[in-house]
């Protein structure tokens, strides 16, 4: 291995520093610091998801079941695909800054972090461009209805323009978490949030622009919530204390930002690749079922955001405690994370179960976008407990520095899966049923095999290679 690509961090011999809003996830009592620390994540994402929800009842009562799929069919897989790629990539200078931090070495994490903006607001520039560009393309790649093309070529592209303050904000909030600050990120998400909704109340109801207005009123809510991001980590006393000056490619930090980062960007990937292979699927079934696919996300979506706010609060978790050569908090932080994301699965699903049909009433007028919806629902939610096995397992790998195996796993076992069954079974059994049953069965088998490989104990002799022990 090139020491040269593989800077050293340094040892458990120093304390984070002490900094206004961040947290010390080393000490204290585990699932105490844990919770604390989850809780102001998930009270962010569940908010992105109410907005999500407002943006579909905005849509679907004053713009249309065409303007819906057209937002949240075949454009939302194209977003996941390539904007997903980048932001989960974000992951690697995240898990970076979390282990300098709890290391104790403050010098070192502004040097990472100005590396990282640097890098991501060069990479957001490239993604406009090409989403730009190649919308079209992309959309009548996946079969996508014609009767939704215009409005998801018009959505695609004014989406595409935010996309470099978009990639900015997701590392920007990475950076804060991986410090324990996921105070900050919550607030300025709240202040986005209420943004983006008033916003689509004027441009789609008041204005009438339809489709455009969705996508304007997102773009400039990303940009608030950028700007606000950004001004708290150039504040005087933060633990980054950045200027424009400390935007500067090194190397050494790029390397081991990568390193860590692409695995999660390619496992974002095969996932995006994985759902729009299914949306082909999905597409072949007609507008309404187009439409209720999409409906979906916004009933069952604080499910996923709870689910992923406890993902990236355990990696932030390991991260430091990783950093700090504290291993049995890393161990005791598994049982009781698995513990809290079990509880939360069921509790979330029977949750779903009840009032989802109560919800799409509110959201949509058409009956037929109801029952689908609520049909496909019922094939999803009740094995969401086994996708807690799958988050938090991937989570403690990705704090700890395993990044490869992980992806492996999950890249069989849920994309591959999913692709295979599209094209086989799918084909012969072409029905609404068969097509939503690989989801449920991917997670069964992927869950099982991430437990074999974690039992097996092998990730925590090769996280310790990235502190350079």
């Amino acid at each position: 291995m090139n020491d040269k690509n593989n800077q050293k961090l340094p040892g458990p011999d120093k304390k984070p520093p002490k900094q206004r809003r961040s947290t010390d996830l080393t000490t204290g009592t585990v699932w105490k610091k844990l919770v604390l620390f989850f809780l102001p994540i998930a009270a962010g994402t569940c908010i992105q998801q109410l907005y999500n929800a407002v943006d579909g009842l905005i849509v679907g009562r004053f713009v249309g079941t065409v303007a819906l799929a057209a937002v949240g069919g075949s454009s939302a897989q194209i977003i996941n695909l390539l904007i997903g790629f980048f932001v989960a990539t974000t992951a690697g200078a995240s898990v970076v800054i979390a282990q300098i931090y709890g290391a104790g070495r403050p010098e070192d994490i502004k040097k990472a972090a100005g590396n990282a903006l640097a890098v991501f607001a060069l990479l957001g520039v490239l993604l406009m461009a090409i989403g730009l560009i190649g919308a079209p393309w992309m959309l009548r790649v996946l079969k996508t209805p014609e009767d939704t093309l215009p409005g998801s070529i018009l959505y695609l592209r004014i989406y595409f323009l935010g996309v470099p303050f978009i990639l900015l904000l997701n590392i920007e909030s990475n950076m804060l978490r991986a410090v324990g600050d996921s105070v900050s990120p919550f607030l300025f998400m709240v202040v986005g949030c209420v943004t983006n909704i008033i916003l689509d109340v004027l441009f789609v109801v008041g204005f009438h622009w339809g489709v455009a207005g969705v996508a304007i009123a997102t773009v400039l809510a990303q940009v608030v919530n950028m700007l606000l991001l950004t001004r708290r980590l150039m504040r005087p006393g933060s633990a980054f204390e950045l200027s424009p000056g400390d935007m500067r490619f090194r190397g050494v930090y790029l390397a081991n930002m990568f390193r860590l980062g692409l695995p999660a960007g390619l496992q974002s990937s095969m996932y995006a690749i994985s759902n729009m292979v299914v949306q082909v699927g999905v597409n072949t079934l007609g507008t309404v079922v187009v439409a209720s696919w999409a409906m979906t996300s916004k009933t069952d979506g604080i499910y996923w955001a709870v689910s992923n706010a406890l993902g990236s609060a355990i990696t932030s978790f390991i991260g430091q405690n990783m950093g700090a050569g504290k291993t049995d908090r890393v161990k005791t932080c598994v049982r009781q994370s698995m513990i809290l994301a079990l509880g939360i699965s069921v509790g979330l699903s029977a949750l779903i179960l009840l009032s989802g049909k109560p919800l799409l009433h509110i959201l949509t007028k058409d009956p037929e976008v109801i029952s689908t919806t609520f049909e496909m629902m019922t094939y999803f939610v009740p094995f969401y407990f086994t996708w807690a096995v799958i988050e938090v397992l991937s989570a403690v790998l990705r704090g700890a520095g395993d990044a490869i195996r992980p992806v492996i796993i999950i890249g069989i076992g849920v994309c591959l899966l999913r692709v295979v069954w599209i094209f086989t079974i799918f084909q012969r059994f072409h029905t609404l049923p068969v097509l939503c049953w690989c989801y449920a069965v991917s997670w069964v088998i992927t869950g099982a095999a991430m437990a074999i490989y974690f039992r097996k104990g092998t990730w925590l002799d090769r996280s310790r290679r990235i502190l350079g022990n």
